[in-house]
């Protein structure tokens, strides 16, 4: 995998199997869109003070060229849930960076942003 991916924890141990869906996951983020060039998910883990204790939530830093794209609002009362809502949230959010990125090339408004 090219892309630089930082991976952090806070509130929660972060175990090699957590670690690896995260990585997977990335690396087809990364096959699905080839301009992403930089990537930090940070997974947050349940306050200790709720009595049922609380939500996963996982947030997701991702750098095209021209644009870096945060995905914070997924939260899920289990992890592996927390971890797929956030990267299919990535996902959609690249699909509409690689539409609106053909479209300006389409229209040559891209070379004019380049060469400003």
């Amino acid at each position: 995998m090219k892309l630089p991916l930082t991976i952090a924890a806070q509130g929660i141990e972060m175990t090699e199997s957590i670690e690896a869906v995260i990585r997977e996951k990335a690396t087809k983020l990364e096959r699905f869109n080839g301009r992403v060039i930089g990537c930090h998910v940070t997974v947050l883990g349940p306050g200790t003070r709720h009595r049922n204790g609380g939500s996963f939530e996982v947030r997701i830093d991702l750098t095209v060229p021209g644009h870096e794209y945060v995905i914070n609002q997924k939260a899920a009362p289990e992890l592996n849930l927390a971890i797929r809502d956030a990267f299919d949230a990535a996902r959609r959010k690249l699909d509409e960076d690689r539409e609106l990125y053909l479209e300006r090339r389409k229209d040559g408004s891209l070379e004019e942003l380049i060469s400003a």
